[in-house]
């Protein structure tokens, strides 16, 4: 069964769909690769656009989250839905002897991972922040699906499955709650967005909003993922046979690599610092920092300076995503095109060649922001007060974009 038959089959048919799940031979690997990781994708990449190219904003108050916060805040959402999805099955796993029901890892966990099907999928209204309200009622018949489904995959009586799926519930709002602050460390704003979606199985996915963007999501990006992802699944399996902890922990970081697009380390940070100019034209720099470091096979590494004169402030920001660059790859933010005015606001988001720019500033010179995602994955973003647009572009040029697209990024 395709991806897209069992996700309709799910949502429409879960009755009839349950004991089909149930009798079908998994593992961790393929359900996690085949599944989760594609569908988990979407309430990160929808959060991304919606919190970064299109914002949020009431009672004349605009917000737009800075592209480099957006895409930590996208991969952190999205690694931590992965972890969401794994503990809740070990709740559901470890509760079943109380409830009559027997005691399986895998039922547990194709549960819980098919049941995340209507949040997972009605994450894609954090596009728009005045629509989320949907997403959250997608979200509550995931609770109908664990109900309807439990069991049957964890074999507990018919009479017991509501007082079963009520505590499950109880604890995934806990563990909900733990890993929504986690989010929150990297993040000011929490879920919002919604939008228009439309899709194929063969074709693009093209997202169209309100403000005139489009974004145009390849789902051969996804498949790649997915299949470096069975691929390191199968190993981690061979490693958790094995009995070897150590072997096992890092067949497991290969395949949250694998889930990130994180198969190369970033660039070092001390290289990045080493781009930033002393000056720029009359504001000399004012402080700098450089910071790199890997989690659960995330790895990223950055450099930042300040520069100042009098009024005018601008500060400089060299990302390596490379531990992050295959999601962002499947995010698509790269193919998306803007250009819109309103309240003395400028925003703009073009293709200059392989590279990805983004432009947004007021028009009384107070603000702007200049942001050149490079075709490796490495983002600059030039950012300025009392400082124009025009000042800001040359700013970028000239840290030399051609040779940090030259460098070479060690594989892991």
């Amino acid at each position: 069964m395709s991806l897209i038959e069992r996700v309709q089959s799910i949502l429409l048919r879960p009755k009839q769909t349950w004991p089909v799940v149930a009798a079908e031979s998994a593992d961790v690997a393929s359900i996690y690769s085949g599944y989760v990781a594609i569908l988990a994708a979407i309430p990160a990449i929808a959060g991304f656009i919606g919190l970064t190219l299109i914002g949020v904003g009431g009672f004349g108050i605009s917000y737009h989250m800075p592209i480099v916060g957006g895409i930590i805040r996208m991969i952190v959402s999205y690694v931590l839905s992965l972890v969401m999805v794994f503990v809740l099955a070990l709740i559901v796993d470890a509760l079943a002897p109380t409830f009559g029901g027997t005691k399986n890892q895998i039922q547990a966990l194709k549960l819980v991972a098919y049941a995340s099907t209507a949040g997972f999928v009605g994450g894609i209204f954090s596009i728009i922040p005045s629509l989320s309200i949907l997403g959250l009622l997608c979200g509550l018949y995931s609770i109908y699906l664990i109900y309807s489904g439990i069991a049957v995959l964890m074999r507990c009586p018919p009479e017991k499955a509501g007082a079963y799926t009520a505590v499950v519930i109880v604890c995934a709002i806990v563990v909900g709650v733990i890993l929504g602050a986690l989010i929150a460390l990297v993040s000011p704003a929490g879920r919002m967005g919604m939008g228009g979606f439309a899709s194929s199985a063969t074709s693009n996915m093209t997202i169209k909003t309100p403000d005139g963007a489009t974004v145009t999501i390849n789902p051969n990006s996804m498949a790649e993922i997915a299949k470096r992802m069975e691929a390191a699944g199968q190993r981690a399996q061979v490693a958790q046979n094995s009995g070897d902890p150590a072997t096992a922990g890092k067949a497991v970081g290969e395949m949250m690599a694998a889930m990130t697009g994180g198969n190369a380390t970033p660039i070092a940070a001390s290289d990045l610092k080493a781009l930033l100019p002393d000056a720029i034209g009359d504001m000399p720099r004012t402080s700098f920092e450089a910071n790199g470091g890997q989690a659960m096979g995330i790895s990223a590494s950055s450099a930042k300076a300040s520069y100042g004169n009098g009024d005018r402030h601008l500060d400089l920001s060299i990302t390596d995503t490379g531990g992050l660059a295959g999601l962002a790859t499947m995010a698509g933010w790269a193919n998306m095109t803007m250009d819109k005015e309103s309240d003395g606001k400028i925003e703009k988001v073009y293709k200059d060649g392989a590279r990805t720019m983004h432009e947004e500033y007021r028009k009384d010179g107070s603000h702007g922001e200049a942001t050149v995602i490079l075709a490796n994955g490495v983002i600059v973003e030039a950012e300025g007060s009392h400082v124009d647009m025009d000042t800001l572009k040359k700013v970028l040029a000239s840290v030399d974009l051609g040779k940090i697209e030259a460098m070479k990024r060690a594989a892991k």
